[in-house]
């Protein structure tokens, strides 16, 4: 238990085992914490303290039992990743899901079932079918064919963990399953918080695409869960009302235009036109060509001004879980700090409202 956690804690921290006995200014070896984290020794009360404050956790966490595991770990990308970026991101990805976890465990909310559209994944063998696995899902969700206005609200609705991460520079984001003894895995999606909201929104869609593809399908099951996300944002029958079935150019205004009716990258509405033969190759080329020249590297028009990064469209149902379970005093005020991560005063303006952190709104 006490092992599992302090292991947790230090990747978390992405420190190694000697650089974690460096921060405890050598009060114990490296070789004693290998022996805390496998069972094969007990921590003293007085460095189990120096744990605790090095690590920035309270004693509590190191002593409650850890029943959550992550399997089925896929990052969107790899390159320019270290395995130590890996397993800090694993930990991270653990101690928010635990936390995420605990709330509904509290609050008496099954968290082990999500509303999965589909009983089983689905073999794809060409881009048609990512196209009609897309509209499969949003007729399941009963979505329609309008743009989709909050990625993360809607995947938090049918019961996806969403989280919001500072991740390593070359990773937009991954999506693992979070077991338990006894319980249905659930699906969990992170993305990086670093990213402009477009490419969060495709990053969501591409890995909530990844939960219906079948790995061993024909067709690459990463440009499937690209195509998925495409069609999953920019429906065709709605594109081509809002524009036509068959383009020779676009212009500036009308592309930006596009892209904050679907909440999408300007380069991928680019692509997904040329994936519907709304506008053709030659003219796929002449815009990246011209007016779309840097906008693979650079987002013309960001939805999300560049100072606000990662405030826009964020998961918010964990907290209001938290926040509900303090108002029915299910969990105490310090509790709730240790839970949002958040100092006890923000908490209480938080629950009270500003200027009345003595008041009761129960």
């Amino acid at each position: 238990m006490l092992g599992e956690r302090l292991k947790l804690a230090r990747k978390r921290a992405g420190l190694s085992l000697r650089d974690l006995a460096h921060r405890l200014d050598d009060q114990v070896t490296a070789q004693a914490i290998g022996k805390y984290e496998r069972g094969e020794m007990m921590p003293s009360s007085t460095v189990l303290i120096a744990l605790s404050k090095t690590l920035g956790l309270p004693l509590g966490y190191f002593m409650s039992p850890m029943q959550a595991k992550l399997d089925g770990i896929e990052f969107r990308q790899k390159a320019g990743t270290t395995a130590t970026d890996r397993a800090r991101v694993e930990a991270e990805v653990l101690e928010h899901v635990e936390r995420y976890l605990m709330i509904e465990d509290i609050l008496g909310l099954d968290s082990a079932s999500w509303n999965n559209p589909l009983a089983q994944r689905q073999r794809i063998e060409d881009p048609g079918a990512c196209e009609a696995l897309a509209n499969q899902i949003r007729g399941l969700w009963a979505l329609g064919t309008d743009p989709i206005p909050n990625m993360t609200q809607l995947l938090e609705q049918h019961g996806i963990k969403v989280l919001l991460l500072s991740l390593p520079e070359g990773v937009d984001g991954l999506t693992c399953l979070v077991r338990r003894p006894g319980k249905e895995a659930v699906p969990c999606i992170v993305v990086n918080q670093q990213r402009t909201l477009e490419r969060r929104r495709l990053t969501l869609a591409h890995e909530f695409g990844h939960r219906f593809i079948d790995p061993e399908s024909a067709y690459s099951p990463e440009k499937a869960a690209n195509r998925f996300a495409g069609a999953f944002l920019m429906p065709a029958v709605h594109l081509q009302e809002e524009i036509g079935k068959h383009r020779h150019a676009l212009g500036y205004r009308e592309i930006v235009q596009l892209k904050r009716i679907y909440r999408v990258s300007a380069a991928s509405m680019l692509l997904r036109l040329s994936h519907l033969g709304i506008l053709s190759q030659a003219a796929l080329v002449h815009a990246f060509q011209t007016v779309a020249k840097d906008w693979r590297k650079v987002e013309p028009e960001q939805l999300e001004l560049p100072e606000l990064r990662g405030q826009e469209e964020t998961p918010s149902r964990f907290e209001r879980l938290c926040y509900r379970a303090l108002a029915e005093d299910l969990i105490s005020l310090p509790k709730a700090a240790e839970l949002l991560q958040k100092r006890t005063n923000e908490i209480e303006v938080a629950l009270n409202g500003p200027g009345r952190n003595n008041a009761s709104c129960h």
